[in-house]
């Protein structure tokens, strides 16, 4: 059966869950957890995401992440290919690092944040690398000693999470602390590491009550939330993937969307292309790249190759893109 594609939208709250293929470790000492911390920081800042919740453990991690700047795929696809490739060079391997297919869930914010806050930052206690408590107060890496204020990433965004118990921030950690001490007695809980319609709701008990009384929930594995949740979500998904099939139907492919922006800048599609840096070809290369990268799903890499360019270069390029096209009211199609 062929593999569903990742479901995002701008705002979306995501739990992702990446391993070690075969379960091996993905870090090896506190360098390999310092140097993925200082990429994921500079690549959340670089594209506004979120970071709510995180657990490094010696052969997966866990984060909760909001998208605002920047696709879940992008990010990722920045993170892990980057990491990889250090860890690799550092350690003298070869070969994947991580699992082929990492595990992104779309989550419910009003049920889900706090919870998956809670669970994310008990891993530690529960792979039994702190001793107790008190111990994955001061864990440097995981996101709860950031919430107490025992350590500082500059990333996280920490308010957001205590503003949700309080807004005086010694009352806020307090609540906080309280809260995921509770959790602790309530173990692994696998509804919160997957998404479908009976994890969502707890479990198959709790799906065969609701039928009793002709509560039928749609579900779906991508998804943690409830029914209207993940309609919401799945129609979203659709309205983007029928925009991608209009802009095929429509004949648009790097070369179309080349001239479209010539076109709009008074251009040709051969300059719009160009690796000149001038501040026209330079503008008029980023809408392309944003449209590029967004509108048609080529990756940046595949990009960069097109283009004759650093994958970094698409990567700002696709920043810029988005801006212009934003203060211009530029539109590859209506």
């Amino acid at each position: 059966m062929p593999r569903k594609s990742r479901i995002d939208a701008p705002g979306a709250l995501h739990h992702v869950i990446v391993r070690g293929i075969a379960r091996q470790e993905i870090f090896s000492d506190d360098i390999d957890r310092r140097n993925f911390l200082d990429r994921l920081g500079d690549i959340l800042t670089d594209t506004n995401t979120a970071c709510y919740a995180w657990a490094l453990i010696p052969n997966h991690f866990h984060l909760l992440l909001r998208t605002l700047g920047a696709p879940i795929s992008t990010v990722m696809r920045r993170l892990l290919t980057g990491y990889a490739v250090n860890y690799n060079r550092r350690h003298r391997r070869y070969g994947h690092l991580f699992q082929n297919r990492y595990k992104s869930i779309l989550c419910q914010e009003d049920t889900y944040l706090l919870e998956l806050v809670r669970y994310i930052h008990l891993n530690q206690l529960r792979a039994r690398l702190v001793n107790d408590y008190k111990g994955l107060g001061k864990y440097p890496y995981c996101g709860h000693s950031v919430i107490l204020g025992h350590c500082k990433t500059g990333w996280q965004d920490i308010e957001y999470v205590l503003r949700l118990f309080n807004e005086r921030i010694g009352k806020a950690r307090r609540r906080y602390r309280e809260f995921v001490r509770k959790g602790i007695e309530q173990g692994r809980r696998s509804e919160l590491t997957g998404g479908g319609l009976i994890r969502s709701q707890g479990g198959w008990a709790a799906v065969k009550a609701l039928r009793k009384i002709g509560a039928y929930q749609k579900g779906d594995e991508r998804i943690l939330g409830d029914s209207g949740f993940v309609e919401e979500a799945l129609s979203k998904a659709n309205e983007q993937l029928e925009h991608k099939y209009r802009l095929a139907a429509a004949g648009f492919d790097l070369e179309q969307v080349a001239k479209h922006v010539g076109e709009l800048i008074g251009m040709s599609a051969e300059e719009v292309m160009d690796t000149g840096k001038g501040l026209r070809t330079v503008q008029a290369r980023s809408v392309l790249c944003y449209w590029a990268v967004e509108q048609l799903g080529i990756t940046q890499i595949r990009l960069a190759k097109l283009l004759n360019l650093t994958q970094p270069a698409i990567s700002q390029a696709v920043r810029r893109g988005k801006l212009l096209a934003k203060q211009c009211g530029y539109t590859l199609i209506n």
